[in-house]
Protein backbone atom coordinates (compact mmCIF):
# COMPACT_ATOMS: atom_id res chain seq x y z
CA UNK A 1 0.00 0.00 0.00
CA UNK A 2 1.45 3.39 -0.44
CA UNK A 3 1.86 2.71 3.44
CA UNK A 4 -1.75 4.56 3.52
CA UNK A 5 -0.20 7.73 1.86
CA UNK A 6 -1.68 10.02 -0.28
CA UNK A 7 -1.99 13.58 0.30
CA UNK A 8 -3.13 17.10 -0.71
CA UNK A 9 -2.11 20.65 0.98
CA UNK A 10 -4.01 21.43 3.72
CA UNK A 11 -7.15 23.15 2.27
CA UNK A 12 -7.67 21.72 -1.07
CA UNK A 13 -10.54 19.60 -2.13
CA UNK A 14 -9.64 15.83 -2.37
CA UNK A 15 -11.65 12.70 -2.72
CA UNK A 16 -12.45 10.78 0.55
CA UNK A 17 -9.65 8.16 1.69
CA UNK A 18 -11.44 5.22 3.35
CA UNK A 19 -9.50 4.02 6.86
CA UNK A 20 -6.69 1.62 6.03
CA UNK A 21 -5.65 -1.35 7.85
CA UNK A 22 -2.17 -2.00 7.14
CA UNK A 23 -1.01 -5.45 6.11
CA UNK A 24 2.49 -6.20 6.90
CA UNK A 25 4.27 -8.81 4.67
CA UNK A 26 7.76 -9.89 4.88
CA UNK A 27 10.73 -7.74 2.99
CA UNK A 28 12.12 -10.37 0.35
CA UNK A 29 9.49 -10.28 -2.58
CA UNK A 30 11.22 -7.98 -5.08
CA UNK A 31 10.12 -7.54 -8.85
CA UNK A 32 12.61 -6.22 -11.07
CA UNK A 33 11.75 -3.66 -13.82
CA UNK A 34 14.09 -4.70 -16.89
CA UNK A 35 12.66 -3.21 -19.97
CA UNK A 36 13.77 -0.28 -22.34
CA UNK A 37 13.98 3.32 -22.07
CA UNK A 38 11.32 4.88 -19.49
CA UNK A 39 8.35 6.06 -21.30
CA UNK A 40 8.84 4.38 -24.94
CA UNK A 41 6.12 1.84 -24.34
CA UNK A 42 3.61 5.03 -23.54
CA UNK A 43 5.05 6.65 -26.51
CA UNK A 44 3.92 4.01 -29.52
CA UNK A 45 0.82 5.47 -29.54
CA UNK A 46 -0.23 8.86 -30.16
CA UNK A 47 -1.48 10.13 -26.29
CA UNK A 48 -4.53 11.01 -26.40
CA UNK A 49 -4.26 12.53 -22.41
CA UNK A 50 -1.22 14.53 -24.02
CA UNK A 51 -3.23 18.22 -23.28
CA UNK A 52 -4.93 17.03 -20.50
CA UNK A 53 -1.45 16.57 -19.01
CA UNK A 54 -0.03 19.81 -20.16
CA UNK A 55 -2.57 21.86 -18.85
CA UNK A 56 -2.41 20.08 -15.64
CA UNK A 57 1.35 21.11 -15.27
CA UNK A 58 0.86 24.23 -16.76
CA UNK A 59 -2.42 24.70 -14.23
CA UNK A 60 -1.77 23.11 -11.34
CA UNK A 61 1.97 22.67 -11.12
CA UNK A 62 4.04 25.46 -12.65
CA UNK A 63 1.10 28.03 -11.27
CA UNK A 64 1.44 27.38 -7.71
CA UNK A 65 5.32 28.05 -7.69
CA UNK A 66 7.43 24.85 -9.10
CA UNK A 67 9.97 25.84 -11.14
CA UNK A 68 12.39 23.11 -11.48
CA UNK A 69 12.08 22.70 -15.82
CA UNK A 70 13.22 19.05 -15.22
CA UNK A 71 10.49 17.49 -12.98
CA UNK A 72 7.75 19.89 -14.77
CA UNK A 73 8.98 17.86 -17.76
CA UNK A 74 8.64 14.20 -16.08
CA UNK A 75 5.72 15.45 -15.31
CA UNK A 76 4.98 15.87 -19.00
CA UNK A 77 6.22 12.86 -19.66
CA UNK A 78 4.83 10.37 -17.38
CA UNK A 79 1.67 9.12 -18.68
CA UNK A 80 -0.68 9.42 -15.22
CA UNK A 81 -4.01 7.82 -16.61
CA UNK A 82 -2.08 4.48 -16.98
CA UNK A 83 -1.54 4.53 -13.35
CA UNK A 84 -5.42 4.40 -12.37
CA UNK A 85 -7.61 2.34 -12.85
CA UNK A 86 -9.58 2.13 -16.29
CA UNK A 87 -12.84 3.68 -15.21
CA UNK A 88 -11.27 6.52 -14.06
CA UNK A 89 -8.61 7.47 -16.81
CA UNK A 90 -10.66 10.52 -17.36
CA UNK A 91 -9.90 11.87 -14.06
CA UNK A 92 -6.44 11.22 -14.08
CA UNK A 93 -5.05 14.78 -14.50
CA UNK A 94 -7.32 16.58 -11.89
CA UNK A 95 -6.32 18.69 -8.98
CA UNK A 96 -7.13 15.97 -6.39
CA UNK A 97 -6.34 11.83 -5.50
CA UNK A 98 -7.82 9.16 -6.90
CA UNK A 99 -8.20 5.50 -5.42
CA UNK A 100 -5.85 2.48 -7.09
CA UNK A 101 -7.57 0.07 -5.04
CA UNK A 102 -6.56 -1.66 -1.59
CA UNK A 103 -8.18 1.43 0.05
CA UNK A 104 -5.17 3.89 -1.37
CA UNK A 105 -4.69 6.72 -3.41
CA UNK A 106 -2.67 8.33 -5.87
CA UNK A 107 -1.63 11.74 -5.10
CA UNK A 108 -2.33 15.25 -5.56
CA UNK A 109 -0.56 16.12 -8.89
CA UNK A 110 0.82 19.00 -7.22
CA UNK A 111 2.01 17.25 -4.00
CA UNK A 112 3.87 14.68 -6.54
CA UNK A 113 5.52 17.92 -7.64
CA UNK A 114 6.83 19.78 -4.48
CA UNK A 115 7.82 16.49 -3.22
CA UNK A 116 9.61 15.87 -5.97
CA UNK A 117 11.58 19.08 -6.34
CA UNK A 118 12.33 19.53 -2.69
CA UNK A 119 14.71 16.37 -3.21
CA UNK A 120 16.55 18.28 -6.11
CA UNK A 121 17.48 15.28 -8.07
CA UNK A 122 20.79 14.59 -10.13
CA UNK A 123 20.82 12.36 -12.71
CA UNK A 124 23.89 9.79 -10.44
CA UNK A 125 21.44 9.97 -7.63
CA UNK A 126 19.69 6.84 -6.09
CA UNK A 127 16.47 7.11 -4.73
CA UNK A 128 14.30 5.13 -1.85
CA UNK A 129 10.53 5.71 -2.40
CA UNK A 130 8.73 4.12 1.07
CA UNK A 131 5.14 3.82 0.15
CA UNK A 132 4.73 2.74 -4.32
CA UNK A 133 1.23 2.65 -4.09
CA UNK A 134 0.51 2.67 -8.45
CA UNK A 135 4.13 3.55 -9.06
CA UNK A 136 3.63 7.05 -10.33
CA UNK A 137 5.35 8.30 -7.96
CA UNK A 138 8.37 6.39 -8.78
CA UNK A 139 7.82 6.80 -12.56
CA UNK A 140 8.41 10.63 -12.25
CA UNK A 141 11.44 10.25 -9.87
CA UNK A 142 12.95 7.21 -12.56
CA UNK A 143 13.21 10.30 -15.43
CA UNK A 144 15.33 12.61 -12.91
CA UNK A 145 17.64 10.16 -11.22
CA UNK A 146 19.81 7.09 -11.74
CA UNK A 147 18.02 4.80 -9.91
CA UNK A 148 14.79 4.50 -7.99
CA UNK A 149 14.03 2.01 -5.14
CA UNK A 150 10.82 1.84 -4.11
CA UNK A 151 8.88 -0.24 -0.96
CA UNK A 152 5.23 -1.06 -0.94
CA UNK A 153 4.01 -2.72 2.13
CA UNK A 154 0.85 -3.51 0.56
CA UNK A 155 2.11 -6.80 -1.57
CA UNK A 156 -1.46 -6.41 -4.32
CA UNK A 157 0.28 -3.24 -4.84
CA UNK A 158 3.64 -3.67 -5.07
CA UNK A 159 3.20 -6.12 -7.44
CA UNK A 160 0.83 -4.27 -9.47
CA UNK A 161 2.97 -1.21 -9.70
CA UNK A 162 5.62 -3.40 -10.92
CA UNK A 163 3.71 -4.92 -13.58
CA UNK A 164 2.69 -1.06 -14.60
CA UNK A 165 6.15 0.26 -14.76
CA UNK A 166 7.42 -2.66 -16.65
CA UNK A 167 4.80 -2.64 -18.83
CA UNK A 168 6.27 0.86 -19.40
CA UNK A 169 9.62 0.28 -20.01
CA UNK A 170 10.81 2.08 -16.98
CA UNK A 171 14.58 0.22 -16.83
CA UNK A 172 15.54 2.08 -13.29
CA UNK A 173 12.51 1.63 -11.06
CA UNK A 174 12.82 -1.52 -8.49
CA UNK A 175 9.72 -1.84 -6.34
CA UNK A 176 9.63 -4.29 -3.08
CA UNK A 177 6.96 -5.73 -0.78
CA UNK A 178 7.89 -4.84 3.06
CA UNK A 179 7.85 -2.41 5.63
CA UNK A 180 9.22 0.65 4.61
CA UNK A 181 9.84 2.05 8.43
CA UNK A 182 13.11 0.00 7.92
CA UNK A 183 14.10 1.39 4.52
CA UNK A 184 16.60 -0.62 1.96
CA UNK A 185 19.61 -1.23 4.06
CA UNK A 186 21.16 -3.45 1.38
CA UNK A 187 21.19 -0.45 -1.25
CA UNK A 188 21.83 2.55 0.89
CA UNK A 189 22.72 5.24 1.24
CA UNK A 190 20.97 6.93 -0.64
CA UNK A 191 20.85 10.55 -1.87
CA UNK A 192 16.95 11.33 -1.24
CA UNK A 193 14.61 9.72 0.40
CA UNK A 194 10.56 10.48 -0.17
CA UNK A 195 8.23 9.24 2.45
CA UNK A 196 4.44 8.97 1.06
CA UNK A 197 2.71 8.32 4.42
CA UNK A 198 2.45 10.84 7.56
CA UNK A 199 4.53 9.91 10.86
CA UNK A 200 5.49 11.21 14.02
CA UNK A 201 8.80 11.19 14.10
CA UNK A 202 11.49 10.21 11.35
CA UNK A 203 12.18 6.55 10.96
CA UNK A 204 15.52 6.59 12.40
CA UNK A 205 16.73 3.82 9.74
CA UNK A 206 15.33 6.36 6.76
CA UNK A 207 18.42 8.72 8.52
CA UNK A 208 21.02 6.36 8.91
CA UNK A 209 20.77 5.31 5.15
CA UNK A 210 20.26 9.00 3.79
CA UNK A 211 23.46 10.10 2.38
CA UNK A 212 25.85 12.94 3.44
CA UNK A 213 24.08 16.20 2.22
CA UNK A 214 21.25 13.79 1.24
CA UNK A 215 17.56 15.05 1.05
CA UNK A 216 14.88 13.47 2.83
CA UNK A 217 10.82 14.74 2.60
CA UNK A 218 8.33 13.31 4.55
CA UNK A 219 4.60 14.74 5.99
CA UNK A 220 5.45 14.87 9.88
CA UNK A 221 3.21 15.00 12.91
CA UNK A 222 0.43 12.41 14.45
CA UNK A 223 -2.32 14.91 13.90
CA UNK A 224 -5.22 12.94 11.84
CA UNK A 225 -6.68 15.90 10.32
CA UNK A 226 -2.93 17.56 8.88
CA UNK A 227 0.92 17.23 8.66
CA UNK A 228 3.78 19.59 7.47
CA UNK A 229 5.54 18.47 4.76
CA UNK A 230 9.10 18.17 5.81
CA UNK A 231 12.64 18.62 4.20
CA UNK A 232 15.22 17.27 5.99
CA UNK A 233 18.94 17.81 4.90
CA UNK A 234 21.72 15.51 6.47
CA UNK A 235 24.73 17.44 7.14
CA UNK A 236 27.85 16.53 9.00
CA UNK A 237 25.21 13.64 10.21
CA UNK A 238 23.07 15.98 11.85
CA UNK A 239 19.45 16.84 10.28
CA UNK A 240 18.85 20.45 8.91
CA UNK A 241 14.79 20.95 8.83
CA UNK A 242 12.49 22.61 6.74
CA UNK A 243 8.93 22.95 6.62
CA UNK A 244 7.27 23.35 3.35
CA UNK A 245 3.58 23.40 3.90
CA UNK A 246 0.47 21.84 5.98
CA UNK A 247 -0.92 18.46 4.66
CA UNK A 248 -3.24 15.86 5.17
CA UNK A 249 -1.66 12.36 4.67
CA UNK A 250 -3.06 8.95 6.54
CA UNK A 251 -0.05 7.01 8.63
CA UNK A 252 2.58 5.04 8.40
CA UNK A 253 1.23 1.42 8.96
CA UNK A 254 3.39 -1.58 9.78
CA UNK A 255 6.27 -1.21 12.54
CA UNK A 256 5.14 2.97 12.52
CA UNK A 257 2.17 1.79 14.35
CA UNK A 258 3.86 -0.41 16.64
CA UNK A 259 5.99 2.17 17.87
CA UNK A 260 3.25 4.65 18.23
CA UNK A 261 1.44 1.71 20.46
CA UNK A 262 4.36 1.49 22.66
CA UNK A 263 4.89 4.89 23.48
Amino acid sequence: MRHGCDARPAGIRFLPVPAIVGVLFAAGAVFRICLGDPGLAAGRDEDPFASKRAAMVEQQVAARGVRDPVVLDALRAVPRHLFVPPELRGEAYSDFPLPIGEGQTISQPYVVAVMTESVALGKKDKVLEVGTGSGYQAAVLSRLAATVYSIEINANLARRAADTLKSLGYTNVHVRSGDGFFGWREEAPFQAIIVTCAVGRVPPRLLEQLAEGGRLVLPLGDSQSYQTLTLITKKNGKPVVRRIFEVRFVPMTGEAIKKKRAN
